[in-house]
């Protein structure tokens, strides 16, 4: 049974003028508790960077670089072949322009957490994923890593004794191994549905899978999508039954005590 659990969503994902999803990250940011915020490859730009960091940084929101492939077309969600340098060395670069900003608003790098097509190589690849936590040892050795329990990229935190929360997915699926179904189109879920998932994972540890089986689950963090459609009442729902059901928010740094 969580007593405290922290919330992140993926923020500041647009680019210039286009914009994706049917809320505003100005309406989400109060209500989570962590942002991971879009460094510019798969979506985000300079101005948009700067404007969500100061919003994370006014609400006493945990900030951290949500890197991902360069594919802005394919919003990060399509896998780019290269070597794990190249792949970490993009994620430096990523990282880098993220912390800048931060600490233009006076505001720490709480995490960092890849994003989608990469949040999933790295899940599967051990080399890639050693190679990632070696350069956060080096560099952010109080920043959390935001992973799936049982990946490689949380066996390379736990290794290396790099800070890790481990994510529950709100709006996606999972299947009988304990990994996330990767979808393109979620859909518009049923916020009460999603709150009482969440619900049942905080007090029983314990997933329903697309098979139907229960599967037991090990978070930190609970993740849902700022482009899921209905993104606004899928967080405000949540909140109300974990609050209701004496479950505090709070970010991963003071979860973690970082």
């Amino acid at each position: 049974m969580k007593t405290v659990v922290d919330i992140n969503c993926d923020m500041g994902e647009a680019f210039g003028r286009w914009r994706i999803g049917d809320a505003e990250d100005a309406a989400l940011m109060p209500k989570i508790s962590s942002a991971n915020i879009a460094t510019g490859f798969h979506a985000g730009d300079p101005n948009l960077i700067d404007e969500t960091v100061a919003l994370a940084a006014t609400h006493g929101v945990g900030v951290g670089a949500h890197p991902g492939y360069n594919d802005l077309q394919g919003f990060g969600r399509r896998k780019i072949l290269g070597n794990s340098r190249e792949l970490v060395n993009d994620i430096v670069y990523q990282v880098g322009a993220l912390r800048e900003f931060a600490r233009r608003h006076g505001v720490a790098l709480q995490h960092v957490k890849p994003h989608g097509a990469l949040y999933m190589e790295m899940a599967s690849n051990g080399e890639l994923a050693r190679m990632f936590i070696d350069y956060l040892r080096k560099v952010s050795p109080n920043a959390a890593i935001f992973c799936t329990a049982g990946t490689e990229t949380h066996k390379a935190a736990l290794e290396a004794g790099q800070p890790f929360a481990c994510e529950f997915y709100a709006d996606r699926d999972y299947n009988d191994n304990g990994e996330i179904v990767f979808v393109r189109d979620a859909g518009r879920p049923d916020p009460d549905v999603l709150a009482k998932k969440v619900l049942r994972a905080c007090q029983e540890g314990r997933v329903r899978t697309v098979t139907g089986k229960d599967i037991e689950i090990e978070f930190d963090t609970i993740c849902f999508h700022s482009d899921t459609l209905g993104a606004h009442d899928i967080v405000t729902r949540m909140r109300e039954i974990l609050l209701a059901n004496n479950i505090r928010i709070a970010p991963v740094s003071q979860i973690l005590g970082n």
